[in-house]
């Protein structure tokens, strides 16, 4: 038996469905690795945003999101590392070459690993775990299972929206095999990334 009604369930979805596409850093740089690197390469970057959005979900459940957001430093501190990163990661797409890119083998730690420490470091993802969620929490019933399952769904359907941009922008690939087709899209990409960083930034300073 779930412990909340169907109804609650199903308008979280829907919440949780808009808020997923509506663009950000993850559908950003999904797109640069998937259309550069092809879709393993974009695969493990989901897996490594699944994780970190779990790990966020699981952190809020227990208050210590709480704490990131009543604390200035702790808020401020997480917001610009997460907006310093995603600023490291679109110049490296723009600066690497594509015999760089070939050189390195592709391995899949370190999309995965990307993937994670950029949703580790998105107080966004807090704020939603402990503004939005909660709302659909009921009454009456047990809140940490509640949290937990909603996580889950939150996670979920996060989780196939970002499956689908990877297989859309991994049909580039075959196109981007020439090099100075793929220098074009990859610098494109990651002014696109970098923008969404400097958006990040505005749009979570308080």
């Amino acid at each position: 038996m779930l412990p909340f009604s169907t109804a609650t369930l199903l308008s979280f979805g829907l919440a949780a469905l808009l808020i997923e596409l509506t663009p950000g850093p993850n559908m950003t740089y999904l797109a640069l690795v998937s259309a550069n690197e092809g879709r393993r390469s974009g695969f493990a970057t989901v897996a490594g945003i699944a994780l970190g959005l779990a790990i966020v979900g699981i952190i809020a459940a227990f208050g210590v999101a709480e704490l990131i957001q009543a604390s200035s430093l702790l808020y401020e501190g997480l917001r610009w590392a997460g907006t310093l990163f995603l600023l490291y990661l679109a110049w490296e797409g723009w600066t690497a070459g594509a015999d760089v890119v070939s050189a390195s083998g592709n391995p899949d730690g370190k999309y995965f690993t990307r993937g994670l420490v950029t949703n580790l470091l998105n107080p966004k993802a807090a704020i939603f775990y402990i503004a939005v969620l909660p709302t659909f929490v009921e009454a009456g019933r047990p809140a940490l299972a509640q949290t937990v399952l909603l996580t889950t769904v939150y996670v979920a359907i996060a989780t196939a929206i970002h499956a689908v941009i990877v297989v859309l922008a991994g049909t580039l690939e075959p196109f981007l095999n020439d090099p100075r087709r793929e220098r074009v899209a990859r610098r494109a990409l990651s002014a696109m990334l970098a923008a969404v960083a400097l958006w990040f930034a505005w749009s979570t300073s308080r």
